[in-house]
Formats: C-alpha cells, sequence, structure tokens
C-alpha cells in the first residue's frame, strides 16, 4: 500500500530516495503525513468538544440544575452519552462499510457543530430545560458513536504498515488529549460563563474537525484485501475506497454475529473489559460527586481532576508499547494497579493525592488500550474492520449507561468515598480474569494467507514490535 510519504498532499515533504524517506521516518508522523495529521487533529476536536460538555454539563447538573438526587440525574446524563455507540453498532458499521470514509467522518462532525449550536442559541435565548440537555447529549454522542470507528476503519488509508505502533499511540492519544483539553474547559466554562458559551465552543470545535477531514486526501489502497503491491500502492484519491468496487470485493464480510465468534481470544479479553469498564467509567459520575461532597470545592476543582485523568491517560498511550510483557500479563498488572489508584480516594481524602491517583489511573487505562488495540488491529482481516471495530465499540461500551445509573443512584444513598472502595473493589476480579486468559494468543498470519484469524495460536511477542510483524499483515489492514 502507499507509503505514508506519498500518501501526503503536495508540499508535505514526501520524497524520493532512501536517505530522503529515511530522514521523514525520523519527524513524527503527523508531521511528514498531513492526510493523517489532519484527521487525528479532527478526532482530537470533536472528543475534546463531546468531552467538555460532558464535564460541564455533569457539573452544571450537581451544582447549579438539579437540588434534588443530583447524582440520579447526572447518572442518567452520562448513561444518555454513552447509549448510542451501543444501541446503533449494526447501522455504524453497516455505514462505515457502505460509503466513502471521509464523507462519514466529515458529515458527523458538522452534524454535530449544528447540534450544539442549536443548544447555544436555546441558552442564549432562554431558560435551558434538563430534557434539552439530554437530547443534545444524545446527538452528540451519536456523531461520536459514527466518527471513532470510521477513523479506526479509515486508518489503513492514511498511514502505511510500518507507521503501526505510531498511528495507534496517535490515534488512542486523542480520547486522552480530550479528557485532558474538555475537562480543563468544561467546567470552568459552566462556572464562568455558563452552558450557552460550552456549547458555543463545542460547536465551533465540531466545525472546525469537519473542514479538517474535508481537507485531507485518503488512500484507496487500504481496503484492499491482498497484500499491496508498489502499483497498487501508489494510488491515491480524494476519497476513501468505495466498498462495490472491484478491490473491495474481493474480502467477504461476514455477518456481525460472528465476527467475535471467529475471534474466540480477542472475545474473552473484550469480555474481560466490559465487566472492568463497569466500574472505571463511574468515575466520570463518582468525580462531580466527590468534588461537591468531600472536597467541597468548585468547577476548578472538577477541572484539576479530569484533567489528571486525562494526562495520565494520555502519558499511557504514548508509552504502553514499552509496557513489557505479554498482553494480557501486562493488561492484568496494569487492571490491578488502576483497581488500587482509584479506591485510595476513598481513604484519603486530600486533594493532590486524589489527583495524583488519577493520573496513575489513567496511565493504566491509556496503556492497556494501546497493547491491546494495536493487537486487535493485526488479528483481525481488512473486510471485517468496519464490523469489528462497531462491535467492539459496543462490546465496551454495554456497562457504560449501566455504570452511570447505578452508581449515580447509589451516589444520592451512599458518600462518594464509599463509591470510590467500590470501583476497586470490582476491578480486582476483572484483572484476575484477564491474567487467567493464559499466555497464548493468536499471532496475525502472513499476507494474504488466512481469513480467520481466530484459529491461529501462538505466543504475542510480534504484536509488540512496530516492524517485524507488521511486514506479514498488510493483507489484514494491520495499521496499528
Amino acid at each position: 500500500m502507499a507509503t505514508s510519504e506519498t500518501q501526503a498532499e503536495p508540499g508535505a515533504g514526501s520524497a524520493s530516495g532512501p536517505a530522503a524517506g529515511a530522514g521523514l521516518r525520523r519527524a513524527p508522523l503527523i508531521l511528514r503525513n498531513r492526510a493523517f495529521g489532519a484527521v487525528w487533529l479532527g478526532q482530537v476536536l470533536t472528543q475534546a468538544a463531546v468531552r467538555m460538555f460532558q464535564v460541564g454539563v455533569s457539573w452544571w447538573i450537581v451544582a447549579y440544575a438539579v437540588r434534588e438526587a443530583p447524582g440520579l440525574a447526572s447518572g442518567l446524563f452520562m448513561a444518555v452519552c454513552t447509549l448510542p455507540a451501543v444501541a446503533l453498532a449494526p447501522v455504524v458499521a453497516g455505514t462505515i462499510a457502505r460509503f466513502a470514509h471521509r464523507s462519514v467522518l466529515r458529515t458527523a462532525a458538522g452534524l454535530a457543530g449544528a447540534a450544539s449550536g442549536t443548544v447555544a442559541l436555546w441558552a442564549h435565548g432562554d431558560g435551558l430545560p434538563l430534557t434539552a440537555v439530554y437530547a443534545a447529549a444524545l446527538a452528540l454522542a451519536t456523531c461520536q458513536a459514527f466518527f471513532d470507528p470510521c477513523l479506526t476503519t479509515s486508518v489503513p488509508e492514511l498511514v502505511d504498515d510500518a507507521d503501526i505502533e505510531s498511528a495507534t499511540g496517535f490515534e488512542l492519544s486523542t480520547q486522552s488529549l480530550a479528557g485532558l483539553g474538555g475537562a480543563l474547559l468544561g467546567a470552568l466554562t459552566v462556572d464562568r460563563a455558563g452552558v450557552t458559551a460550552l456549547a458555543a465552543g463545542c460547536a465551533a470545535a465540531y466545525l472546525g474537525a469537519a473542514l479538517l477531514v474535508a481537507s485531507a486526501r485518503f488512500s484507496t489502497a487500504g481496503t484492499a484485501g491482498a497484500a499491496g503491491t508498489a502499483g497498487a500502492g501508489a494510488t491515491t484519491g480524494t476519497t476513501a475506497s468505495d466498498p462495490s468496487g472491484p478491490s473491495a470485493a474481493e474480502p467477504r464480510r461476514r455477518p456481525l454475529r460472528r465476527i467475535l465468534a471467529e475471534l474466540p481470544h480477542v472475545r474473552r479479553i473484550l469480555i474481560c473489559f466490559t465487566a472492568a469498564n463497569l466500574f472505571t467509567t463511574a468515575v466520570f459520575v463518582v468525580i462531580p460527586l466527590y468534588t461537591r461532597s468531600i472536597l467541597h470545592g468548585g468547577g476548578g476543582t472538577v477541572a484539576l481532576l479530569e484533567a489528571s485523568l486525562g494526562l495520565g491517560a494520555l502519558i499511557g498511550a504514548f508509552t504502553g508499547a514499552r509496557v513489557p510483557g505479554r498482553p494480557t500479563v501486562a493488561g492484568a498488572c496494569c487492571l490491578g494497579v488502576m483497581a488500587l489508584a482509584l479506591a485510595l480516594p476513598g481513604l484519603v481524602a486530600h486533594r493532590p493525592a486524589v489527583a495524583g491517583c488519577l493520573a496513575v489511573a489513567g496511565w493504566c487505562a491509556g496503556a492497556v488500550s494501546v497493547r491491546f488495540v494495536a493487537l486487535f488491529q493485526r488479528m483481525v482481516p481488512t473486510a471485517d474492520k468496519p464490523g469489528f471495530f462497531a462491535v467492539m465499540q459496543a462490546v465496551l461500551g454495554a456497562s457504560l449507561p449501566v455504570a452511570s445509573l447505578l452508581f449515580g443512584f447509589a451516589g444520592d444513598f451512599l458518600s462518594p468515598r464509599t463509591l470510590c472502595l467500590v470501583q476497586g473493589l470490582g476491578l480486582a476480579p476483572a484483572a484476575c480474569a484477564l491474567a487467567l486468559l493464559g499466555s497464548r494468543t493468536p499471532t496475525p498470519p502472513a499476507a494474504g494467507l488466512h481469513t480467520h484469524p481466530g484459529k491461529y495460536t501462538g505466543t504475542d511477542t510480534a504484536t509488540t514490535s512496530g516492524t517485524g510483524s507488521s511486514r506479514g499483515s498488510k493483507s489484514l489492514g494491520g495499521e496499528r
């Protein structure tokens, strides 16, 4: 397939020859590949906007809008924010497989910008009802449910095979950057300028993301089922490949219900993380309640705690590939450390200590994500990527609405300190289950040889290298 230099737009620094190629390799991926850099920055803006909206509105509900049962109201809001990724997984997969990826990304960002702009106008003109905020959160989450898996699927159209680990770190870092930037701005904006300014800022971010995606060029070679040749790899275009074209007609897409059935090891890993998410994601409900009831702080304290979590995840996204050991062992250890970090605020209620614990928990989440997403990207065939990543998002997100409602409801009766202890204790079984999965994981087969990676076993050492294993995973679209 095309190298990242040939995929870049004219003037992006493309060059020929070994020396020039080596020079470009030394530059960060987002600088030597303008197309990936633009789309990645667009994802940063969209996720920052949705995170800013979620953090800001959660704090607005707890501190200003709801006096009775604020925990339940906040939990219901977070549940609404997580429903689309779960409920719309089949629709998302079909849309990503049928339409040009750039069009899906651009449309999702544009519609989200229109929705948040409407909320800004409504809040500026009159009092904003709670139901309208819930509806806006549902619309933004729906757009993000299309944007994120579509970008993950389109990575093979943007980067070269040798950039797998780098692209994984950058893309997974978007959620961390979003958590950092969105958390810093969300609660502070509500405290100082209200929901109107919050929604207006989100609208600007979404529209900026739509413009960035529209300016990027997508390679048509990334979706080919066979190993890319030099001639095919040089083909580029202004839109993503058409699934109805000849190259995309060769790989046969299996139904969504069969994708995880044919990847048994991946399925078990996802189940472990789904159980873990039931307790880890509750932190977004617990933080506003903990700030108000235990630390007696305001929007600045919420911003500090949320930013600590996001900063830790950001560092973990870029250092996760260096964590030694097999993914199951490293993941189990990280979940164990995360359990301790989330439980400690239940015992120590000092602001710097709580911020440090959240930073450690965020690092664990970011590091685990890099290891396992890189593994999944190499193991899943190209034809199954649209369905798999939509299913992955739905499976991992299935526990989010439940966690938000349960912890939100419990927050009206239990101390936030108790909720922290429950989070830590709940993570322990998930860490043990992940450690017991065993040391053998499927190894990505050689290019163009297999279509059912879930049936192959072997050590996973190749998955931690961005060079040795990437050569044999081109036909799988393994760009991470």
